[in-house]
């Protein structure tokens, strides 16, 4: 059980017999009312959004999500192809909705960590958890013009699976960089 103040970006919470992601939290704390957690989260199964507020009293269950390493293949349209890491022949797929934001981090044959809840006695896949940090090859990046440093010394790039990011100005194309895949951030060049 996670008291009021305990619900915090990233928990994943049993609100209304569903789970939830929690969003973005404010812990509000104002001199003549008691502390609230206003609260912005998302359903792990029909993708709605919704905003709420727990207040000191309230406590809430911590969802119980097991977390299995799966392999990402390839996608098609809004199919998300993925097979069992122990068994390649094992493959099925996965909804748009499912794989959410992470689908601009997603490069063919990639281990990440398949979600997955135990919903009234079955076992549903509710999401997909990338690596923190991925390697990605630079597939475009504009020359570095030299004294052009106005733009903080960043220039957007393009990465081998064709999502744009901002690197330094020193990153030429052909380079691999580490990204954090939570932030979107530039982390370090590898080679």
């Amino acid at each position: 059980m996670l008291d009021y103040n305990e619900i915090k970006k990233g928990k994943i919470i049993i609100y209304e017999n569903e789970p939830y992601t929690i969003l973005d939290n404010h812990v509000a704390r104002t001199q003549q009312r008691k502390p609230q957690n206003q609260v912005k989260m998302r359903s792990l199964i029909s993708g709605r959004g919704v905003n709420t507020v727990f207040h000191a009293s309230d406590t809430v269950e911590e969802a119980d999500i097991i977390k299995r390493p799966i392999k990402f293949l390839y996608s098609k349209g809004s199919e998300f192809w993925f097979c069992d890491i122990k068994n390649p022949a094992d493959r099925f797929k996965l909804d748009e909705s499912l794989v959410s934001e992470t689908k601009k981090w997603l490069k063919d044959n990639t281990e990440v960590e398949a979600m997955i809840f135990d919903f009234e006695d079955e076992e549903r896949t509710i999401g997909i958890k990338l690596p923190i940090k991925m390697e990605y090859i630079i597939k475009e990046a504009p020359p570095a013009i030299k004294g052009n440093s106005a733009n903080s010394g960043n220039k957007r790039v393009t990465l081998e699976n064709g999502t744009q990011a901002e690197v330094p100005l020193f990153i030429n194309e052909g380079e691999v960089v580490r990204i954090n895949t939570d932030t979107g951030e530039y982390v370090e060049r590898v080679s």
